[in-house]
């Protein structure tokens, strides 16, 4: 253990004493004082036996590296040798060529036998870090090598990848993604998944309404979770700390400062509607619309935001001239946001609850977390015809499924024109129980929202 790279050290306490790794590791340390531990569906998806290279994506603050850490608490009580397994974080590793030296010092001191387990959390920090993967693939190092690359940026990794094809391994799924935690998962971890089936089996609406409110609260960010099960507010640490993040990431991209700002605060001022870059440049201190464009789109593949398109009905894809949507992808990254930008020291009492008590709020934090629910299993947009809109469109192989959201339970059929002229149409709204409006089945949303991974979007016919 005292030959290995000092920036390794804090990672890989299992070298040292692999019994001991939960008690030593600071991941799993705070796991382990948190009073909700999730186990999320990756852990039994990632590889064991197949040697490739993987990748992980998935927003920041969202629980890659202490999923990570699980893993390899996994791998060892498997029966996998400690020296078989190490991890390294590319915030500490400047280039390529560091990398790869360190890499082979790595090697030389790892286990010689059997299939190696590397981790590099966060590797695109690195400069020129696939020059590395590459080599090491071509030089045949990855043959009995388990390589698992993390980052924040999805497309970094996703150009990455399309450097060396053929090389990542025989194992039919190599690209994992990790979002925060869904409202399905959240209600069951919160209440544990027997107790929620028999209250969901005697009255449901009630008990899930509820829950829905928390989760405009705090989102399916654990940390947040976690801060409500023991504080009953969220804290401003956590807040910052995310928001921190996003800052610190944008201007490694070499954005500036004062314009996230400004683009932030424009999606905030307009959430949920439509908008154009050009509207939304005309608006702030920005000239061009592509500044405005770039920004999103690097927000977008960070996991902060998401641009919902407005669908080509004869294509079934992204109409690229109407306006698009842009909301946050979970409604935590929305409390961030507004809490950096508004600078206040109680953020929870006097921002946080006030949002979600709004009634117009909570009718676009209920469209916008089912909309990014669905944009996790199917191609998700909305629908603009000159006959109407639909709030939300998914397409499922050549078919649509149209839902509409209404966080009323005041229905007109008048408001429900499109949607009722559309195949599979549906509505979702915030009723106590499903009914008949004029021929029109209406869902309670919160309910429906619970069994979205369940059916997986439903059976379209």
């Amino acid at each position: 253990m005292h030959d290995m790279d000092y920036r390794l050290l804090p990672h890989n306490q299992h070298w040292h004493s692999p019994e001991k790794f939960p008690l030593l590791d600071p991941n799993l340390i705070k796991l382990a004082t948190s009073p909700l531990v999730h186990q999320p569906g990756i852990l039994q998806q990632l590889p064991l036996d197949i040697p490739g290279i993987y990748s992980l994506t998935g927003g920041r603050q969202v629980g890659k590296t202490t999923m990570l850490k699980q893993w390899m608490q996994q791998l060892l009580e498997g029966g996998v040798a400690p020296k078989a397994i190490a991890y390294m974080t590319g915030e500490l590793i400047d280039d390529h060529h560091a990398l790869l030296n360190m890499i082979f010092s790595l090697r030389e001191e790892m286990q010689t036998d059997g299939i190696h387990f590397l981790i590099i959390d966060e590797v695109t920090y690195i400069r020129d870090w696939d020059k590395t993967v590459k080599f090491l693939a071509d030089s045949g190092q990855t043959e009995n090598m388990v390589l698992l690359l993390t980052g924040s940026d999805s497309v970094l990794i996703q150009q990455a990848r399309t450097r060396f094809p053929g090389r990542r391994g025989m194992a039919d799924q190599v690209d994992f993604h990790l979002y925060p935690l869904s409202f399905r998962e959240t209600v069951n971890l919160k209440h544990g998944y027997k107790l929620v089936e028999e209250k969901l089996a005697t009255d449901s609406s009630a008990f899930l309404k509820h829950e829905l409110l928390a989760y405009m609260e705090h989102g399916g960010y654990l940390t947040a979770i976690n801060d409500m099960v023991m504080h009953e507010r969220i804290l401003p640490a956590t807040l910052r700390t995310y928001a921190d993040w996003i800052r610190g990431d944008m201007l490694k991209h070499g954005k500036q400062e004062h314009y996230l700002r400004e683009i932030l605060s424009g999606v905030i001022k307009r959430y949920s509607s439509q908008l154009s870059w050009n509207a939304l440049s005309r608006d702030l201190s920005i000239d061009h619309p592509k500044t405005v464009s770039d920004y999103i789109d690097l927000l977008a593949s960070m996991d902060a935001l998401f641009v919902q398109h407005a669908l080509q009905m004869d294509k079934l894809i992204a109409a690229p001239k109407k306006s698009r949507k842009v909301m946050f992808t979970d409604p935590f990254i929305l409390h961030a946001a507004r809490s950096w930008l508004q600078a206040d020291t109680q953020p929870y009492e006097t921002m946080i609850k006030p949002l979600v008590a709004d009634a117009e709020w909570r009718g676009k934090l209920a469209e916008s977390i089912v909309v990014n629910h669905f944009s996790r299993l199917h191609p998700t947009y909305y629908i603009k015809t000159s006959k109407g809109e639909v709030d939300i469109a998914i397409v499922h192989g050549r078919n649509i499924c149209p839902i509409e959201i209404k966080w009323t339970s005041q229905l007109r059929s008048q408001d429900l024109k499109l949607v009722r002229q559309m195949p599979h149409g549906r509505v979702w709204a915030n009723v106590s129980g499903q009914f008949d409006l004029d021929g029109m089945m209406i869902e309670p949303l919160p309910l429906a929202l619970y069994h979205i991974e369940a059916n997986h979007a439903f059976k379209i016919a």
